[in-house]
C-alpha cells in the first residue's frame, strides 16, 4: 500500500427496466429487477458504503421497495433520489405507455418542481424524513434544475458529468469543462455539494484542445478519449486506470456506480446472463481489493462524503455550460 488517501462513493441507480433498448416506460414501468439487488451484499462486505438513487416506480412498489429495505437492514447504505421525469406525476393527460425521446429542457420548470416534489413526498413517505442526495436521470441535468433541486431540500448531487456534452439531438446538458474534482453550487436558496462521475482524458491536452471545437465533436471525445469509472462498460485494467490517472492528476475522490438493471440477466443488453452479472460482481469486487491495497480507502456514501469534504472544497460556477448555477446566487 502507498498510504494514499482516497474516498470510494459507490452509488447505483435504482430503478425500472428497459432503458437501454432505448425505450423510456411511462405506464406501470417493471422494477422486477429490484429482486436481483441482493447481489450487491458480496461487495457490501468487502466495506463498501452505498448510495441508492430510487426512481419513482421504486419507490412506489412496496416489493420493490422491499429488497431496497433488505439490503439497507444489513449494509452502509444511504437511500436517495433519482428523476426520471417521463414515468413521475404529475404525468401529461392522456399519457403513452413508453416514449423514445426523454430530455428534461423540454419539461417546463414548474411541472419539473412538481415532479421533484412527488419523488421527494415518496421518499418522505418510505423513510420517515425527506431524502437529501439526489442523480437526475441520463446525468440530464441543466444549469436551470440546480435551483428546483436546492429547494426540493437536496444536499448532495452526483448529476454532472465532466468531459460529456449532448448533441443537438438529445439536447443533453454541457458537462464538458466542469470540474473533476467535488465542488459546491451555489444557488439562490441554498447550497449544493456536487461529486462528479469519475472520469480523465486519456491525455492531458484532450481537454483545452477539444474544448475549442464544434459540440458535436465535443460531444464524440466519449467515445475516443475519455475513460469513465462505468464498471458495466470498461475491464478491470481500465478501471484501474482510470483510478491512477484521476489520483495522479489531483482527485483523490472515486465515483463509482452503476444501474439496478445491470444485476439482473439481460437487463443490459451487454449482460444477457447470469454468468455476465456473476462476471461484474467479480470484478468490481477484484477493483476494491486492488483499491485497498493500492491506497488507503475510506467508503463513503455521498451524505457522508458531503459531510467530510463540504467545509473544503470550492464553490465552483461557469459563464456557460450546465455543471453549475448560472443564476445570480
Amino acid at each position: 500500500m502507498d498510504n494514499r488517501h482516497v474516498y470510494v462513493c459507490c452509488s447505483l441507480d435504482v430503478e425500472e427496466e428497459g432503458l437501454f433498448r432505448g425505450n423510456y416506460p411511462i405506464v406501470q414501468p417493471s422494477v422486477t429487477n429490484l429482486s436481483c439487488l441482493c447481489r450487491m451484499q458480496p461487495l457490501m462486505d468487502l466495506g463498501l458504503h452505498a448510495t441508492l438513487f430510487c426512481a419513482y416506480p421504486v419507490l412506489a412498489d412496496d416489493t420493490a421497495w422491499a429488497h431496497v429495505e433488505a439490503l439497507a437492514s444489513r449494509s452502509n447504505v444511504e437511500v436517495g433520489l433519482h428523476l426520471h421525469h417521463w414515468n413521475t406525476p404529475p404525468l401529461e393527460t392522456p399519457c403513452r405507455a413508453a416514449t423514445n425521446s426523454v430530455p428534461s429542457i423540454r419539461v417546463d420548470n414548474d411541472l419539473l418542481a412538481a415532479k421533484l416534489d412527488t419523488l421527494v413526498s415518496q421518499g418522505r413517505r418510505r423513510l420517515g424524513a425527506a431524502p437529501t442526495s439526489f442523480r437526475m436521470g441520463r446525468w440530464d441535468l441543466h444549469s436551470c434544475h440546480w435551483e428546483l433541486l436546492a429547494r426540493a431540500g437536496i444536499c448532495a448531487d452526483a448529476s454532472v458529468r465532466p468531459l460529456h456534452e449532448g448533441n443537438a439531438k438529445n439536447f443533453g446538458p454541457d458537462h464538458f469543462l466542469a470540474p473533476h474534482t467535488p465542488y459546491l453550487v451555489k444557488t439562490c436558496v441554498g447550497t449544493i455539494f456536487e461529486l462528479p462521475l469519475t472520469v480523465t482524458p486519456l491525455a492531458s491536452w484532450i481537454t483545452a484542445t477539444v474544448s475549442r471545437l464544434s459540440k458535436p465533436a465535443r460531444a464524440s471525445l466519449q467515445k475516443w478519449g475519455v475513460l469513465a469509472l462505468l464498471p458495466v462498460y470498461h475491464p478491470l485494467w481500465a478501471m484501474k486506470a482510470v483510478t491512477e490517472l484521476s489520483y495522479a492528476r489531483g482527485n483523490n475522490v472515486i465515483s463509482l456506480t452503476w444501474h439496478s438493471s445491470e444485476l439482473m440477466a439481460g437487463g443490459n443488453p451487454r449482460l444477457p446472463k447470469d454468468s455476465d452479472i456473476q462476471a461484474l460482481v467479480h470484478k468490481i469486487g477484484k477493483y476494491v481489493e486492488w483499491l485497498r491495497n493500492r491506497f488507503e480507502v475510506e467508503f463513503v456514501t455521498l451524505s457522508e462524503l458531503d459531510t467530510r469534504l463540504r467545509a473544503h472544497v470550492p464553490v465552483a460556477t461557469c459563464a456557460s455550460g450546465d455543471w453549475s448555477y448560472r443564476g445570480k446566487p
